[in-house]
């Protein structure tokens, strides 16, 4: 049998949308992540990207488990002295929820070239409407093969 490269004209880039209310913020960054990098293809490649679109709304009403809200801090620094700030996830989840499931996904790609382009093509949205109607995105959800474990 043949190996067979995915090259650019193989590709094809389906857009797809999940409504994030009532999911757990790791199993639908798993999920996401996974459609990125184009994981649920038969042509997958982990070093051509050869991934989809994801659009992802209701980023404000994901869940998580145990004791999270609380105890799972988001840390950065501005590169001054003095200037580690420390987060919560419960205030993300009320000031930056994109900012929540971004962070997430992104942290479930390889860190390689191909990650930023992983990230451009996902989109989170924290109504439940979004501007990419033109793209005809099918529902996430009716891809039953990714959906075993979530």
């Amino acid at each position: 049998m043949k190996t067979v490269d995915a090259r650019k004209l193989d590709i094809k880039r389906e857009w797809y949308v999940i409504d994030a209310t009532g999911k757990n913020l790791g199993r639908l960054a798993t999920l996401i992540a996974n459609v990125l990098r184009g994981k649920h293809k038969p042509y997958f490649q982990p070093d051509v990207d050869v991934g989809d679109f994801v659009i992802v709304l209701n980023a404000d009403k994901i869940t998580v488990t145990g004791k999270k809200l609380t105890d799972k801090l988001y840390k950065y620094h501005t590169h001054r002295p003095g200037g580690l700030r420390v987060r919560s996830l419960q205030w993300m989840l009320e000031h930056k929820p994109e900012e929540v499931i971004r962070l997430a996904v992104e942290r479930m790609l390889p860190k390689n070239k191909l990650q930023k382009r992983f990230m451009k093509r996902l989109k989170v949205y924290t109504g439940s409407e979004h501007k990419h109607h033109a793209q005809k995105p099918k529902n996430l959800e009716e891809l039953t093969a990714l959906w075993k474990n979530f």
